[in-house]
């Protein structure tokens, strides 16, 4: 199994231009995402995200704490597809989740409601990817999200106890080629990133639903 070793950055037309410079475009694709939760956020507080995609399943999980230093601003993520897996991994990190035999399958979601898990974000995004020229086992996704935002991410995917430094280096010259070491340094960690704009989408929808209440009383 592969570690992606990542860092995200936020886009601009410079960037995007930048990147057509000294890269080469491998392919453009759009999706819809679906991220799961507990209410409380059980998942998205140890940095752990349940997604559906194209009606499959994906739970990305640290591998490791990273020091948020200059010399490491890369994250690294273990991307667990097997549904059997997630449950089960889920089920920990939940911790008071009932106890069950049953393992769930692709055409039944009752293990959602199960485990409590509700959607909290939902969104379709367009996704170019670059390779740089000249250097291999380095990629470069530019996402546009239908809600106006842009976020790239630089990643490098190692072998499970692979070389992790090696990857941290790749990325960080990557990101002094792009100009974007600076504005990666203030963002420290991707997820503080992603963070916000879920609790924000959240925060729109409980707002929402609070006004629909007080309507029907």
């Amino acid at each position: 199994m592969s570690v992606e070793v990542e860092q995200k950055f936020i886009f601009d037309s410079d960037t995007l231009k930048t990147v057509e410079d000294i890269g080469v475009c491998v392919g453009q694709k759009q999706f819809h995402d679906q991220y799961f939760d507990t209410p409380d956020f059980k998942l998205t507080l140890r940095d752990t995200w349940l997604r559906r995609r194209k009606q499959s399943w994906e739970l990305k999980c640290p591998t490791a704490a990273v020091s948020r230093t200059e010399e490491s601003l890369c994250t690294q993520y273990k991307e667990i597809t097997n549904l059997s897996e997630i449950y089960q991994r889920v089920k920990e990190l939940i911790n008071n989740a009932p106890e069950t035999d049953e393992t769930p399958s692709d055409e039944d979601d009752s293990w959602l409601s199960e485990l409590h898990l509700v959607c909290f974000a939902e969104f379709t995004t367009t996704r170019r990817s670059f390779t740089l020229k000249g250097v291999e086992g380095v990629q470069i996704d530019l996402d546009q999200a239908d809600f106006g935002y842009h976020v790239g991410e630089i990643e490098v995917l190692v072998p499970e106890g692979g070389d992790m430094l090696s990857a941290q280096e790749k990325i960080r010259q990557t990101a002094q080629r792009l100009g974007e070491l600076n504005a990666i340094k203030l963002l420290t960690v991707c997820y503080d990133l992603l963070l916000l704009h879920v609790f924000d989408l959240l925060l729109f929808t409980q707002v929402c639903t609070a006004r629909e209440e007080l309507k029907e009383r």
